[in-house]
């Protein structure tokens, strides 16, 4: 199918004047929000000194970019990073998914409708609201979980000085936080899928299971490549709100939960170099570009409905 409009020449410009200027808000916010602020990438090459402005402050190069690649610091903070964002996707894809058909298969009714706006409800509650409730559950000596523990006659865990214990907690609180929302999704595409196809299914004897893993989730592969695609491009984004919320500046934490948002957002209070906490921005958005593009670039091969582009 042809599109309705095809750019031809001017002509086709005053052929089709109104429905260009449609486009003008949305170009203009493009340009103004997306590609006028590019110019700021520029500060991770200067030694950036507010007074004298971006086009005025002296250029060091690759200077910047010393501060965060010397050692191997940034080797450790860099896998943080990247780990917890593959297991906040990876988790939080199957609790989608698994939310999203099992609401599906409950059928439309009251109690359905209830759950669906208990699950999104933890998505509108900011992180620093979250890490006053985290600070009830897991303090050291008044805490509701070490209480519980205790009760039960189990050791007591110091949540604030065991490095260890944290990363299951981020997976936890952020499945808590995004599945519900994420599910939402998920639901509208079911119900994009025809009915006459489960009505096939059940005359020729499918169980309900059967449904689900022989209709429903191979129908979502396009949905679930899509949103995965999407996800990868914040994959070097190191979740600064809810870790620097749960956790705050505790040092004794850092072995297994600094991640690269938190180390720029550390470094730009104490060094207070913009040019440096720049460079370490523009580190994670080049790589989270050529992860994307690798990735969609691979789903196209694999499935051409599934690239995004």
């Amino acid at each position: 199918m042809k599109p309705a409009i095809r750019f031809q020449g001017p002509r086709d410009l005053l052929r089709n004047k109104y429905l260009y200027m449609l486009m003008i808000p949305a170009v203009l916010f493009s340009i103004v929000f997306a590609y006028l602020p590019l110019i700021g990438i520029s500060i991770a090459f200067q030694d950036f000194n507010p007074l004298k402005g971006i086009f005025h402050s002296e250029w060091v190069g690759l200077s910047n970019f010393e501060f965060f690649f010397r050692g191997q610091n940034w080797i450790v903070i860099t896998g943080h990073t990247v780990v917890f964002n593959i297991l906040f996707i990876i988790t939080g894809t199957v609790m989608s998914l698994t939310l999203a058909v099992m609401l599906t298969e409950l059928g439309k009714n009251a109690a359905v409708r209830t759950m669906q706006s208990v699950m999104i409800l933890p998505n509108f509650i900011s992180w620093p609201i979250i890490g006053l409730f985290a600070v009830t559950f897991f303090s050291a000596d008044t805490g509701v979980i070490n209480k519980l523990m205790d009760f039960l006659g189990m050791q007591p865990i110091s949540f604030y000085t065991d490095a260890g214990v944290w990363p299951p907690i981020f997976v936890i609180m952020n499945l808590w936080k995004t599945a519900g929302f994420g599910a939402i999704v998920y639901m509208a595409a079911i119900v994009g899928i025809d009915k006459e196809l489960y009505e096939a299914a059940r005359i020729d004897g499918a169980s309900r299971f059967q449904s689900i893993f022989r209709i429903t989730l191979p129908l979502l592969k396009s949905t679930i490549s899509m949103l995965f695609l999407l996800s990868l491009g914040n994959i070097f984004g190191g979740n600064l709100e809810m870790i620097f919320s749960l956790i705050g500046d505790n040092s004794l934490l850092f072995p297994t939960t600094d991640t690269i948002d938190t180390y720029v957002f550390r470094s730009l209070r104490t060094v207070g170099s913009l040019g440096m906490t720049q460079a370490i921005a523009l580190y994670q958005s080049v790589v989270g570009f050529i992860i994307v593009m690798v990735a969609n670039k691979l789903a196209g091969k694999l499935d051409k409905d599934s690239a995004l582009f």
